[in-house]
């Protein structure tokens, strides 16, 4: 099961239409942009990939998740924590 972390502090349970792997369009739907995928343990965290260009407030719960990969930066926008398999 993947999780929408979106910028108010929700997190929404989803899951791919096709049952096992999301499609460009949705993960975009998600984070509302081009997509960036980055590598978080055995999960993938995806978020708008210009989220910081357009202004996007920042996501406290994604950053908190990307900080042991990815120091002295942050997440904004909506993101998108999902298992490895359901991106292909």
């Amino acid at each position: 099961m993947a999780q929408w972390i979106k910028t108010d502090g929700t997190t929404i349970e989803v899951e791919p239409k096709n049952g096992t792997d999301f499609s460009l369009d949705e993960l975009q739907g998600f984070v509302g942009g081009y997509i960036e995928v980055l590598l978080c343990g055995d999960r993938y965290l995806v978020c708008d990939e210009e989220g910081k260009l357009k202004n996007k407030p920042l996501n406290m719960a994604a950053t908190m998740i990307a900080d042991e990969y990815y120091k002295n930066d942050c997440i904004v926008g909506d993101a998108l924590i999902c298992n490895l398999n359901q991106i292909i």
